[in-house]
């Protein structure tokens, strides 16, 4: 292998010494130790309330965090980057569990994990610079309110089967109301205060353990008062290997296990078939599309954190070794979550040391403190998401740009938050970037002008300027204008010293005005700019006397024409 690896990637072991080329002192230890453990205690009920959301046991999560958390961190190209389950993939999981199962789920992040790799070895990294803000805060921001109705139901204890579109899921959500279970109002209600205003105390501590203690303090004291509260436990059922049952979350390390040997959503053994993985295809296609989008934009707010520079396609390759490798021990789809990836920044993190101690920890969490997350109640889990989901929807980002930005980037916008909580967010992303392009083109075309050089122009010869890219959606129309002004001239003078592009497009347009032009009419063309040169060489438009020609300068273009014209 070369120096720089396959295609200009490097290998691992390169990406793993440019994370860690400081000397790794006892001192930088410890900050990866503290960061790591400052991250764990988020990443524990986030992992859990992440994989309730996405139709799966709360043990999935913690199994995510802890094996995907590992690989991507030792294999991926961001040193700070935190890897588990997210609240994005939440609106893609949860329809594949339902319609597939668990198998189904495992057997799609897999198959997302080879779309990333190729991602990364085709070297598609930098693309992310290519998809607009206007386009991610839509999606985004969709796949918030999308998250935070489906945290309505935990949230007051709704009685009702939600349906799988978001119209009807909004309408079932009012209709259920009166069932609402006000102890689980009430300590949903104080999980989320705790949340949002734990921070105005200035503690180093996050406030995730200390709101789910009160929320979990809360329904101690309402079961005591005979109040019915879900939890955990009451909803989750385990099978251990020796063939015992538990209530919530089992108490042993993630378990080797091919996902085509679990049970689909029938309870049947799963149809590995040719068909069955063609519909799994889109949904695979979908998570590593969105995994790829949100740990490159991870990595790029980690940069700007910390002044130093991720590898874009390996950490494309290292979540996809983290896909492939957390569904065998029973982990659903990771991506860089940047939420907690900012945390561990802020807590002092030097090194991937400390994404690996976070996942240490939550195998910990599993060995020791199964019996007492088996404890927490639902309602106070979905206030967690609620919160994930206000921030992921970036509200204040939304205002600004519907303050300030173009019209085009509004509509932009708020066509990609619809169509990801109406229909789903691949749609969105194509439907987002085409449009997006589109007006993007249409600004640039407009830019694109004619101009008369004032002074030069007389009765016998009209002297213009083009300013601005001559492509296929401007040349027509700047072309179509010099048409209607060279009735009766004898000699045309274009300058193209403001033209730094000409394609296919304005090349064609360019031939058919020079096979338009009258008989006795020349046009003569001066400072052209190295680009459009080049391309007019290589369609071999050459000059023709009397009626085109070149000049290095508008000088001699106005000297030949003077010559011409005596």
């Amino acid at each position: 292998m070369k120096k720089h690896g396959i295609n200009g990637i490097r290998p691992f072991s390169a990406l793993i010494d440019a994370c860690w080329h400081e000397a790794y002192t006892l001192q930088r230890f410890l900050k990866d130790v503290i960061a790591g453990i400052t991250v764990g205690i988020i990443a524990i009920p986030l992992a859990m309330a992440l994989a309730i959301a996405s139709g799966v046991p709360p043990q999935y999560g913690l199994y995510t965090s802890a094996i995907a958390g590992i690989v991507i961190a030792v294999t991926g190209g961001s040193r700070y980057s935190v890897s588990g389950p997210t609240a994005a993939f939440v609106v893609i999981l949860y329809p594949v569990s339902q319609q597939f199962g668990l198998s189904g789920l495992l057997i799609a992040t897999l198959m997302s994990g080879f779309f990333l790799i190729a991602m990364g070895l085709a070297r598609f990294g930098r693309l992310i610079e290519y998809i607009p803000i206007s386009v991610t805060l839509g999606f985004t921001s969709g796949i918030g309110i999308t998250i935070a109705t489906m945290q309505v139901k935990d949230f007051f204890g709704l009685t009702l089967d939600v349906p799988e579109h978001y119209i009807d899921k909004v309408i079932a959500l009012a209709s259920a109301m009166p069932t609402i279970n006000w102890a689980d109002t009430l300590i949903a209600s104080i999980t989320l205060a705790v949340l949002i205003l734990w921070p105005r105390l200035g503690l180093r501590i996050p406030g995730h353990l200390p709101a789910l203690l009160a929320g979990t303090a809360v329904m101690a004291i309402l079961s005591w008062f005979g109040f019915s509260v879900a939890t955990i436990g009451s909803k989750f059922h385990y099978l251990m290997p020796d063939g015992s049952s538990g209530n919530g979350i089992p108490p042993i390390l993630p378990q080797f296990v091919l996902p085509w040997d679990l049970p689909a959503s029938n309870g049947k053994a799963f149809d590995l078939s040719w068909n069955t993985l063609s519909a799994l295809l889109p949904a695979a296609f979908s998570m590593a599309m969105l995994g790829a989008i949100e740990s490159l934009l991870c990595a790029v707010v980690l940069d700007g954190m910390t002044g130093k520079k991720h590898h874009s396609n390996g950490e494309l390759i290292g979540q996809g070794l983290g896909n492939i490798t957390a569904p065998f021990f029973g982990g659903i789809t990771a991506t860089a979550a940047i939420a907690r990836s900012a945390a561990n920044v802020r807590a002092g993190a030097t090194s991937p040391i400390s994404a690996i101690i976070h996942a240490i920890l939550v195998i910990m969490a599993l060995l020791i403190l199964a019996p007492a997350l088996s404890y927490l109640p639902l309602a106070a889990m979905s206030s967690l998401l609620l919160l994930v989901a206000w921030n992921m929807s970036e509200a204040h980002k939304v205002l600004d740009i519907l303050r300030r930005a173009p019209k085009d980037d509004i509509i932009v916008m708020l066509l990609c938050m619809s169509l990801t909580v109406l229909f789903d967010m691949v749609i969105a992303i194509t439907v987002g970037i085409v449009l997006a392009s589109l007006l993007f083109m249409r600004r640039i075309a407009r830019m694109t002008r004619l101009s008369e050089i004032i002074g030069e122009s007389n009765d016998n010869r009209l002297v213009m300027r083009v300013s601005g890219p001559l492509f296929f959606a401007a040349a027509e129309r700047i072309f179509n204008e010099l048409t209607n002004l060279i009735e009766n001239q004898r000699v045309i003078i274009l300058q193209w010293d403001a033209v730094p592009v000409l394609d296919a497009g304005g090349l064609s347009a360019f031939q058919r005005f020079i096979d338009t032009l009258p008989p006795e009419t020349e046009l003569i063309n001066c400072d052209i700019q190295y680009q459009p040169l080049k391309t007019l060489a290589r369609a071999g438009i050459k000059p023709i006397t009397g009626k085109l020609a070149f000049y290095a300068s508008i000088t001699e273009a106005l000297a030949a024409s003077e010559q011409k014209l005596s």
